[in-house]
C-alpha cells in the first residue's frame, strides 16, 4: 500500500468512527429536551426520570464524540496539506463558525444543564438543553456546508496568486443547494437513530419490569426467597412487583410510544430529503449515481437494480439479476422515460472536457468503486429497516394501553439498535466514496472554471511515506478501538442500572447555595 492509499484509509477509519456517536448525538439532544419540557409543562416525574436517563447516556455519548471529531481534524494537516491548502480560503470561514458559534454554544450550555439542575430557575435550565440542541443542528449545518463544496463547489473564483480557489461569496457557499438538501437528510438520520435507541431501551425496560414482576410475584406466593429475582438495578431492588408493573405503564410505556413516533416522523422526513438529494445528485454527480446502480451504459428508461452479481468494480463483468423497470428514470427526475448517462458514456465525457488538465494523467479513471458504490447505496437502505421494525413493533404492542411483556421483542430491539448507527455509516461512505477520484469535484453548472478549481484525491495527499502512515494509522486505529471499548462499556452500565432511585425527585432551587456547602461535592459526580 502507497501513501494514498494509507491516507485513505486511515481518513476513512477516523471518520467513520466519528461519525458512528455524531447522529446518536444530534437526535437525543432534542429528544432530552423534548422530554425536559413534557415534565416541566405536566409535572409528571416519571418524564423528569426519563431526562435524567436519556441525558446521562446523551453526556457519554457526547464526550465519545468530541474525543473521536478532535483526532478527525488532525487528518486535515496531518495526511490532506495539499488539500488543505488548497481548500483553505474555503474552509476557514465554516469550520470557524463551526467552532465558534455551534461548539461553544453546545459545549457552555451543556455545563450549565449538567450542574444547573439546584443552581438554575426551571425555565433558564430548561432553556440550556434547548440550546444545546440547536448547538449540535448548528455544528452539523456548518459541517455539511464544507463537505458541500467538496461535492458541489461554489462560491469560488480561481486567485492566479494564491493558485487555488478564493472564496468571493460566503452566502453562497454556506447556502450551497448540496447543503441545502443534504443538511435535513443528515438531521433527520440522526432523528431516527436516536429514535431508535431510546425505543428500543425503553422497550426492553418495559419487557424487563413485567417480567420481574411476574417471577416477583410467583416468588412471594411460593414463600420461596431462592427464587426472588435478582436485579443490579437501584430502582429494582426493594421493588414490588405492583411498582415495577406501574414503572412499566407510567415511564416506559410512555417514552417508548413517544420514540416510535419520533421515529416514524423521522423516517418520513429520511424518505422524502432522500428522494430530493438523490435527484440533485443526478444533476451534479452523474458519475456516481450511476456508480450507484452499476449501470455501465446509458438508458432510456433506466431501470432500478435490485440485484446485480459479478466482479462489479468492472463492467464487463455485470450482470443485473433483478430490475424494477423505469424506476432509475423516476428515481432521477420524477419521470418514467428519463435518459440515465452510464459510466462507460459519462468516462468518455469526463476524458474529454478534461483533457490537458492540469493534476489530470491522461488515461485517468473517472469512475468511482462501483463495488463499494453500488452496495453502500443498498446497505444504507437496508439497515434503516431495523428502525422500521423496532417503531411499528413498538407501537403494535403497546396499543390499547397495552405493554410489552415479550422477552423476545425486548430483546430484538436491543439487537436492532445498531442497524441506525450502520445505516447512517454506509450513507456517508456511499456519498465519499461515490464522490472519488476527486476530493473536490467539478462544476460545470455554475459558470465555474472546472479545468482550475478541481481536485483529485491523489493530488491531496501530503508528501509522507508510508511507514510513518503505517505507525498514525494503526495508532489511531488501536485508539479509536479503545474508546470504542469504553463507550460501549458505559453505555451499557447505566443503559442496565436504569434511573436512579431519586431522579423523580423535583430538584428545589436554592439561590443561596455556594460552592463550599455540603452537597457541593455531589454536584461533581458523574452526570449530575
Amino acid at each position: 500500500m502507497n501513501a494514498l492509499d494509507l491516507s485513505r484509509w486511515q481518513f476513512g477509519i477516523t471518520t467513520v468512527y466519528h461519525f458512528i456517536l455524531v447522529p446518536l448525538t444530534i437526535g437525543l439532544a432534542p429528544m432530552v429536551a423534548i422530554m425536559q419540557t413534557v415534565w416541566h409543562r405536566t409535572g409528571n416525574e416519571q418524564w423528569l426520570r426519563a431526562t435524567k436517563f436519556f441525558g446521562k447516556l446523551f453526556l457519554i455519548n457526547f464526550a465519545l464524540g468530541v474525543a473521536t471529531g478532535i483526532v478527525q481534524e488532525f487528518q486535515f494537516g496531518m495526511n490532506w496539506s495539499e488539500y488543505s491548502r488548497y481548500v483553505a480560503d474555503v474552509f476557514g470561514a465554516p469550520l470557524a463558525l463551526e467552532g465558534l458559534i455551534a461548539f461553544f454554544l453546545e459545549s457552555t450550555f451543556l455545563g450549565l444543564w449538567i450542574f444547573g439542575w439546584t443552581r438554575l430557575p426551571r425555565r433558564v435550565h430548561l432553556a440550556t438543553i434547548w440550546l444545546v440542541a440547536i448547538g449540535v443542528t448548528a455544528s452539523a449545518y456548518f459541517i455539511i456546508a464544507a463537505n458541500s463544496f467538496m461535492q458541489h463547489p461554489v462560491g469560488v473564483a480561481w486567485s492566479d496568486v494564491r493558485e487555488r480557489p478564493a472564496m468571493n461569496n460566503f452566502w453562497a457557499v454556506i447556502t450551497n443547494n448540496t447543503t441545502l438538501v443534504a443538511f435535513p437528510h443528515v438531521i433527520a438520520g440522526s432523528w431516527l437513530t436516536a429514535a431508535t435507541f431510546v425505543a428500543a431501551i425503553g422497550a426492553w425496560w418495559m419487557t424487563r419490569n413485567m417480567i420481574r414482576a411476574k417471577k416477583l410475584s410467583a416468588a412471594i406466593e411460593t414463600g420461596d426467597a431462592s427464587d426472588m429475582p435478582k436485579t443490579t438495578s437501584p430502582s429494582q431492588i426493594d421493588a414490588t412487583p405492583a411498582d415495577l408493573e406501574r414503572d412499566a405503564r407510567r415511564m416506559w410505556r410512555p417514552v417508548t410510544r413517544f420514540a416510535c413516533w419520533f421515529a416514524i416522523v423521522a423516517g418520513v422526513l429520511v424518505i422524502i430529503t432522500g428522494d430530493m438529494q438523490a435527484q440533485l445528485m443526478f444533476k451534479q454527480q452523474p458519475m456516481k449515481m450511476a456508480a450507484a446502480e452499476s449501470l455501465c451504459d446509458t438508458e432510456q428508461p433506466a431501470g432500478f437494480s435490485v440485484l446485480a452479481v459479478g466482479r462489479q468494480n468492472n463492467c464487463d463483468n455485470i450482470e443485473h439479476v433483478i430490475t424494477i423497470p423505469r424506476m432509475l428514470s423516476f428515481l432521477a427526475d420524477h419521470r418514467f422515460d428519463s435518459e440515465v448517462k452510464g459510466v462507460n458514456q459519462l468516462q468518455e465525457e469526463y476524458t474529454q472536457r478534461l483533457a490537458g488538465t492540469p493534476g489530470v494523467e491522461p488515461g485517468q479513471n473517472f469512475a468511482p468503486n462501483l463495488f463499494v458504490t453500488y452496495w453502500g447505496f443498498r446497505a444504507m437502505i437496508t439497515w434503516a429497516l431495523g428502525s422500521v421494525i423496532v417503531a411499528l413493533g413498538g407501537l403494535w404492542l403497546t396499543r390499547k394501553n397495552k405493554v410489552i411483556s415479550s422477552r423476545k421483542f425486548g430483546l430484538l430491539a436491543l439487537w436492532m439498535i445498531p442497524t441506525p448507527f450502520l445505516a447512517n455509516a454506509s450513507g456517508w461512505i456511499f456519498t465519499e466514496m461515490g464522490r472519488q477520484p476527486w476530493v473536490v469535484v467539478p462544476n460545470w453548472a455554475d459558470n465555474l472554471d472546472p479545468t482550475r478549481i478541481h481536485m483529485l484525491v491523489q493530488n491531496g495527499v501530503s508528501n509522507h511515506t508510508p511507514p510513518i502512515l503505517w505507525v498514525t494509522l494503526i495508532g489511531f486505529t488501536v485508539l479509536y478501538g479503545a474508546l470504542g471499548v469504553v463507550w460501549f462499556l458505559l453505555q451499557r452500565r447505566y443503559i442496565i442500572e436504569g434511573p436512579g432511585p431519586h431522579d423523580d425527585v423535583p430538584p428545589i432551587v436554592d439561590e443561596d447555595v455556594s460552592d463550599s456547602d455540603a452537597d457541593g461535592p455531589k454536584q461533581l459526580s458523574f452526570a449530575y
